[in-house]
């Protein structure tokens, strides 16, 4: 079932209490909750011809591949963000449970296991490094401390700015204590290890950033939402927008496909709207954005109403990294290739710094990082929607730069030369997959390489971005809250909060308090009234 109409078909009627531009899961949590919170008619407006953002999938040829859902944490029975999604979407949602070990980390030809729970995953740890049990007992408990304290910082960009002056100071400095330093700088401190260090900070691919250049806040974060367990939505990534979407539209709002935004409608120092790329201008009292705050401040609105401090602000982080996903259709069944559903994140050794480094140097090098996911092993649903075929997702870092030169050439139309580098860059990819799941060899059916090129062609991220701005410590420092310093207008999603499918919701959520009233966040994720 698609989710939304084609503004190209069907003509958007009457007026709307609030504008939402972009579907992504910032996008839709939001509209949501201000849908079942008493603003009846809100609009979502998204530029791809589908919804959902990163939580989209696509078919071909007779397979379907999830674009940016690998694995959620915190959505089990109890777990803190099961309320959260089970209110935005009534309850339609259901998660799946993945293997008990969710991701395996390679260096080189040793593995290592995480698994669930984290007494558990100590002792995990402890049986592969029994010298350095104390390092990972310290390391756990900076995880849990850094997280307790991270609470308090997100709470406060929900706040009227006049409030924010007088208590954010407070609020945000405990959690900035570790998200001004590096993940290296915080690893120091914890253990010389350099193996352990390696293994610890493996999932580094999920935000972005080697260990030298993160900051420790956005580690920590990561690291401990797996911990409990991780799930994947029954029925694949696109569940998600389908959940969520008649909590919108059944309480009079609506969400719009195909529909591109060219700015956003400015009178005095309030934000009144939006203007379409057709020219139609589109009114509205509250305007929330979950394009990206890279795309709302240089694309959406006019120069003159963005302050220099916030163009300043953008260019001290900058955007994230940008990848190459190799997508995989096997005409065999998950049971028949023995996939389990468990992650691979496959490293030539530990030293996850250099190899990015040299990488981005020269993508001759080895590849640095290739993180394998199996899609199909993770949803019960996906045997009976495709019967005897299976999916594979593979992740690899990427520099906008090598593909920039095709900017403006149409999508799978771009020349011979495009299709020759991405033929090497799959051949490379697949011998580092078979050399840790060797019975794919031969078994593949279809094989298709995303590049940043096509990033920026369907999600509009500028630089084929995969995670918004950048998760350095600077990021933490700078202050992308809710509130703008247009009224009526509010930012939501991964850069509001933090990247992947949970932080861009959280942002939703924080972005509906700030227009609903602070009790909302407690309603939203705690069930209070």
């Amino acid at each position: 079932m698609d989710v939304g109409v084609s503004y190209k078909q069907q003509a958007i009627k009457g007026t709307y209490d609030a504008i939402v531009i972009g579907s992504g899961i910032g996008g839709l949590a939001s509209a949501a909750i201000l849908a079942k919170r008493g603003k009846k008619r809100v609009l979502v407006l998204e530029r791809h011809y589908t919804a959902g953002g990163y939580t989209h999938s696509f078919t071909r040829r007779g397979y379907e591949w999830d674009v940016g859902v690998h694995y959620i944490g915190m959505v089990g029975p109890g777990q803190p963000l099961r309320h959260a999604y089970d209110y935005i979407s009534d309850g339609r949602l259901e998660w799946a449970r993945m293997p008990d070990v969710y991701d395996r980390v390679y260096l080189s030809d040793r593995s290592y296991d995480y698994v669930t729970g984290w007494r558990r995953f100590i002792s995990k740890m402890k049986s592969y490094f029994p010298d350095e049990g104390a390092a990972v007992e310290r390391y756990v408990a900076t995880l849990r401390a850094c997280n307790r304290a991270a609470t308090p910082y997100w709470a406060e960009r929900a706040l009227p700015r006049t409030t924010s002056r007088l208590v954010g100071p407070a609020l945000r400095l405990p959690f900035l204590r570790y998200a001004r330093r590096t993940t290296a700088n915080v690893m120091r401190d914890i253990t010389k290890n350099r193996e352990l260090t390696a293994v610890l900070t493996a999932q580094f691919g999920d935000y972005g950033l080697t260990p030298s250049q993160s900051s420790f806040g956005i580690h920590a974060a990561v690291a401990a939402h797996y911990l409990n367990g991780a799930y994947f939505p029954v029925g694949g990534a696109a569940a998600i927008a389908r959940s969520i979407a008649p909590a919108i539209e059944e309480r009079g709002g609506a969400i719009y496909v195909s529909a591109e935004v060219d700015r956003i409608l400015v009178e005095g120092r309030r934000a009144v709207g939006v203007r379409m790329a057709d020219g139609r201008e589109l009114r509205a009292p509250i305007v929330i954005s979950d394009a990206g705050a890279a795309n709302t401040y240089r694309k959406l609105l006019a120069p003159e109403h963005v302050p220099s401090s916030t163009h300043e602000g953008l260019h001290a982080i900058g955007p994230s990294m940008s990848y190459l996903c190799l997508y995989i259709g096997l005409k065999h069944t998950d049971e028949e290739l023995g996939l389990t559903g468990t992650n691979l994140w496959i490293y030539p050794d530990e030293d996850h710094d250099g190899n990015m480094a040299r990488f981005a140097a020269d993508p001759e090098t080895p590849l640095p990082l290739v993180y394998v996911s199996f899609p199909s092993a993770k949803d019960p649903t996906f045997r009976e929607r495709y019967p005897g075929r299976a999916t594979v997702d593979v992740i690899v870092p990427a520099r906008y730069e090598w593909f920039a030169k095709w900017e403006g050439t149409r999508w799978m139309k771009r020349g011979e030369a495009y299709d020759a580098l991405k033929e090497r860059f799959t051949k490379r990819i697949l011998d580092v997959v078979y050399a840790k799941v060797p019975q794919l060899r031969g078994k593949i059916d279809v094989c298709e390489l995303s590049t940043p090129i096509t990033t920026h062609h369907f999600a509009g991220h500028p630089r084929g971005e995969l995670y918004g701005l950048d998760h350095t410590p600077e990021r933490f420092r700078q202050r992308f809250n809710t509130h703008t310093h247009l009224a009526g207008l509010f930012l939501t999603g991964q850069d509001l909060v933090s990247c992947g499918v949970s932080g861009a919701m959280l942002g939703g959520v924080l972005t509906a308090a700030a227009i609903l009233g602070l009790r909302t966040f407690p309603a939203v994720m705690g069930g209070a009234p």
